[in-house]
């Protein structure tokens, strides 16, 4: 089996070295990461300038690009092979609910699932993550399933795990997306050349958390998994637009 590794934190995060390491004995792993933090990039691809890849001494690759340059970029350019699986992350921090918009991470295992290639996003629950291995062995557990049970046509997983020992969890439970509050304002300040400056405020609490949603099941102790897609059309809405505008 191929394994395509990515994240959004950078080619040097602890949580894409704590993957690579526990997916090592089961497949052929290359890793392709952003050469800097890439939080929040989204689906993003950069198309002004042309982009780079680099080996760093440990073997990971690195591009001065987003987390879906990377994956985009190995996918179409850089593999031999098209991977049999793409998996982003640990992610530094949750990606529940309206996060999955923004995300980086969730982003590069989007790029795989375009491609073809079934994929996954995986993020630990917690900003001052400490559980690294507990995220890499959920992983290897569903790459362990994939190879026994391929499935039938590409998928895109959004898998977060509580940041607690494996021993702790209350096992697994497939969920759907919750929702959050409004973002917090911007916060304006002044740099120390005098000139103001904005940073974006912090995303907003959970709103629609509860039983089912990826943020009721993390806060509980279970491995949140939500299959995602990617046809945005809100059909709910067709008849009303129709009618708007065709009084």
């Amino acid at each position: 089996m191929r394994i395509l590794l990515s994240n959004d934190d950078g080619y040097f995060a602890p949580g894409l070295a704590a993957l690579a390491r526990a997916l090592a004995p089961l497949a052929d792993i290359t890793v392709v990461a952003p050469e800097r933090d890439r939080s929040g990039a989204s689906n993003s691809l950069t198309l002004d300038r042309p982009l780079m890849l680099r080996q760093e001494p440990g073997g990971f690759y690195y591009v001065n690009g987003t987390p879906t340059d990377c994956v985009h970029l190995a996918v179409t350019g850089m593999l031999d092979h098209l991977p049999d699986i793409v998996i982003s992350g640990i992610n530094h921090g949750a990606n529940m609910g309206d996060d999955t918009i923004y995300s980086g991470t969730v982003a590069a295992a989007t790029e795989g699932y375009l491609l073809g290639v079934p994929s996954i996003a995986v993020s630990l629950a917690n900003h001052n993550a400490q559980h690294f291995d507990t995220a890499a062995r959920v992983v290897v557990e569903l790459v362990q399933r994939i190879q026994a049970q391929p499935p039938t046509e590409p998928m895109l997983l959004n898998v977060n795990v509580p940041d607690r020992a494996r021993a702790d969890l209350g096992g697994i439970r497939v969920t759907r997306l919750g929702k959050r509050h409004k973002a917090e304002p911007v916060v304006k300040t002044t740099n120390p050349r005098g000139q103001t400056v904005y940073w974006v405020g912090a995303s907003g609490g959970a709103q629609d958390a509860g039983e089912g949603t990826d943020f009721h099941a993390v806060a509980n102790g279970f491995v949140s998994i939500t299959p995602l897609q990617m046809d945005l059309t809100r059909f709910s809405q067709m008849d009303s637009v129709s009618v708007w505008l065709n009084p």
